[in-house]
């Protein structure tokens, strides 16, 4: 089965707003096995619109339409998929009661021109909204079929998780089960981990039941994503299972405890479920970073439990009257340490985590932009360590934050 994106606005094409949806769609559809080649972006153009869909059509077996199923005048999905269906547009009765009735349930007046979003091609069917007014479409176009969804991303996860990729899988007649498992890591770069398993990859090939590919996420590391297909649901899991454990092996071997969650899993959560773990609090003193560290912990449902505050201390003089730190150069691996012995005293933490550094663009103390330092301080010890990292005074402060998260999952785990 292949299926093509297809999104449309011609905000998109001015750059206006980036499309989110298209990337989305292309991870569900390889998460769960399906052939996705390729993604197009067209304006809001009648005839462009209809060249866009019979184009999809021509190479492949089904369409996902982002955006155009508003109420406005520029809205013309429908109208484009009706065209290509050589078919008029139905009003449906009972979606102008559905949206009517939204429109009542919020006390509010429905314009009329929202009665456009029950227009439906003839032949094809609705899959209808719970998070917004407007209708997905499901239309077949001979042996194909194109489904429409709303260009708000709220609202066309839901209808493609629950009407959309449950019709492609009819359709497709695929009874194997799919599932995927992702590895993140920190501190390897891409091509590092490709090389790496460059003779697993080699194995693989061909067998068709089990992949292996890299997803390069930017601040949060480099997933490493490993999918399997068997007949049941148990078969799929033990290929999982096993290939992950053959993975993390080849990983370990060549570059050490760079895999710090598995999915969803933050660099935050790895943080929480270790302090949590050992009965731990921690405390945070911030300087480069100017709260970021502190705001990806809160992120963590519960961080109340072990977090117990943060210190942004960006002047140096907060450094030394506040946290304690010996007057002198604060980019430095000793101002590092003493900031997080100073930040468990203030907050009174079993645990300290600190960075100071250079975000540029100028250097200080001697130090060129880039140059992090990380200090902690756990029990009657504590260390730092230091960093070069890439890029603009953003992306150190960002790269920052998680280098420094990894430094204390480390020391955590080692003084376990």
């Amino acid at each position: 089965m292949r299926v093509e994106i297809v999104a449309v606005g011609t905000e998109l094409l001015l750059g206006q707003i980036a499309d989110t949806n298209s990337q989305w769609l292309g991870e569900q559809l390889a998460a769960h096995g399906i052939s996705s080649h390729f993604h197009q972006h067209v304006g809001d153009n009648h005839d462009r619109i209809v060249l866009a869909f019979r184009t999809a059509l021509a190479r492949s077996d089904a369409i996902i339409v982002c955006g155009g199923l508003g109420p406005t005048q520029d809205d013309i999905t429908r109208e484009a998929i009706a065209d290509v269906m050589n078919v008029e547009l139905e009003r449906r009765d009972d979606m102008v009661q559905r949206i009517s009735a939204m429109f009542a349930s919020r006390h509010r007046e429905m314009p009329a021109n929202n009665l456009r979003q029950a227009d439906v091609p003839r032949g094809g069917d609705v899959i209808e909204p719970v998070r917004g007014t407007a209708p997905g479409l499901i239309c077949p176009v001979g042996n194909k079929v194109v489904y429409a969804v709303p260009g708000v991303p709220f609202e066309m996860t839901e209808m493609f998780e629950r009407a959309i990729l449950p019709d492609l899988q009819r359709r497709s007649g695929e009874t194997a089960t799919i599932r995927s498992r992702v590895l993140r890591t920190w501190g390897a770069s891409e091509s590092g981990l490709a090389e790496a398993l460059a003779d697993r990859f080699g194995e693989l090939e061909g067998r068709g039941d089990v992949t292996i590919a890299f997803l390069a996420s930017g601040i949060e590391g480099i997933k490493v994503r490993i999918t399997a297909r068997a007949g049941s649901s148990d078969d799929v899991s033990q290929l999982i299972a096993g290939e992950e454990r053959t993975v993390r092996s080849i990983i370990e071997a060549r570059f050490g405890d760079i895999i710090f969650g598995v999915d969803d899993e933050t660099m935050e959560d790895a943080i929480a479920a270790r302090l949590l773990a050992r009965g731990l609090t921690l405390g945070v003193a911030e300087s480069l970073t100017g709260g970021l560290i502190a705001s990806r912990l809160v992120n963590v449902p519960g961080a109340s439990t072990w977090f117990r505050g943060g210190v942004v201390s960006y002047a140096s003089d907060v450094k030394f009257t506040l946290l304690g730190v010996t007057p002198g150069p604060v980019v430095a691996a000793t101002a590092a340490q003493e900031m997080a012995e100073g930040v468990r005293r203030t907050v009174g933490s079993d645990v300290g985590l600190a960075i100071t550094g250079v975000a540029g663009p100028q250097p200080q103390d001697g130090h060129a932009p880039g140059t992090v330092f990380v200090g902690w301080s756990l029990d009657d010890q504590s260390g730092s360590v230091e960093f070069r990292l890439p890029g603009d005074r953003p992306r150190v402060r960002s790269y920052g934050a998680i280098s420094a998260l990894d430094v204390l999952r480390r020391v955590l785990d080692e003084r376990q």
